[in-house]
């Protein structure tokens, strides 16, 4: 549904965004994430229309935003950090007038598509109330409704959650996940529990380089170099480390602390396979014949804390040098 390809935007000699390449598939989540001042905003900017670039390409569903802006405009419904509501309306006659201007004419279509919105974006109670009077949470859902009123396939919202309090942020990210699928969404944050549970796919941004783009297990296993699963198990022999270890394909096996684990007869490792041998058959055959309880057998992945600061953790050199090596 976006189409970015080797966009770069230059303020005198800095680069706020430097020849960056990625895409949005249809009904899915893509989470954009960075420190302050990575390149988020002025990239969703663009995107939207709202700045220009120096050089590479932008689609939305499959328009041009260079050549066809208004088309672009049409199909995308955005969300900046800040809401862009009018304080002094109240929220039925704000979400009217957003319609309007965004090519609802017809009074039929323009009512249930206002009904929706309310009633999608739990806005039905306070229809008739002022924006000023509602809470930051009731505002931040005002302005994702005013995104959606005209029904566009792609949504691109700015930190959606910033500044929210724990129960209106688990709200919101309930709405956005029910949004994924009816459209595609581009979200920006720098919550990355919430990216963790919100997004199908996550891009890291950072000097205006994108330095990542996958899901949180496949980024886990290209920064440790191989997949790990995690086996849980009860009354396992002496010797069950060594059977897992000779299970091909496995790399090492690290034996992890069980609170109380001794008392309950429980043994818990982590196992290290090479990158793209789901070994959980083999391993679960180990345990087994080995007579021992599998209890869990899953996958383990780093979090997306650790793997955004391990991939953000570099040095200006080891910058330019992978801006070099994908500008060659």
């Amino acid at each position: 549904m976006i189409q970015v390809s080797n966009l770069t935007k230059r303020y005198g000699n800095f680069k706020a965004v430097d020849n960056i390449s990625f895409k949005l598939r249809k009904g899915e989540i893509l989470g954009f994430l960075g420190p302050n001042g990575a390149g988020k905003t002025t990239t969703m900017r663009i995107i939207t229309g709202y700045l220009s670039a120096n050089a590479g390409e932008v689609s939305v569903a499959g328009h041009d935003i260079f050549t066809s802006p208004l088309a672009v405009k049409r199909n995308i419904g955005y969300l900046p950090e800040t809401p862009p509501v009018y304080r002094d309306m109240r929220v039925r006659d704000y979400l009217n007038f957003c319609g309007k201007i965004k090519g609802l004419s017809g009074y039929r279509d323009r009512k249930r598509r206002l009904n929706y919105v309310l009633e999608r974006c739990g806005l039905e109670e306070v229809h008739n109330v002022h924006i000023h009077k509602l809470s930051k949470g009731y505002r931040q859902r005002v302005g994702l409704a005013q995104a959606l009123i005209h029904n566009p396939p792609v949504l691109i919202l700015d930190e959606p959650t910033a500044g929210l309090d724990p129960h209106q942020i688990i709200g919101v990210r309930e709405l956005i996940r029910q949004l994924a699928g009816e459209h595609s969404i581009l979200l920006s944050t720098h919550i990355l529990p919430e990216a963790s549970l919100t997004c199908d796919r996550v891009l890291i941004i950072d000097r205006g380089l994108l330095l990542a783009e996958d899901t949180t297990e496949r980024l886990t296993g290209k920064l440790t170099g191989h997949d790990v699963v995690r086996v849980l198990l009860k009354g396992a022999p002496a010797e069950i480390r060594d059977r897992l270890g000779a299970v091909e394909g496995v790399v090492k096996v690290d034996e992890q602390q069980v609170p109380g684990g001794r008392k309950d007869g429980l043994r818990q490792f982590d196992v290290s396979c090479k990158l793209g041998n789901d070994r959980r058959g083999e391993l679960a055959r180990a345990v087994v014949e080995s007579g021992a309880q599998l209890l869990e057998l899953r996958p383990e992945s780093m979090t997306l804390e650790e793997i955004f600061i391990k991939i953000t953790t570099r040095t200006p050199d080891e910058l330019a040098a992978r801006s070099q090596q994908e500008g060659s």
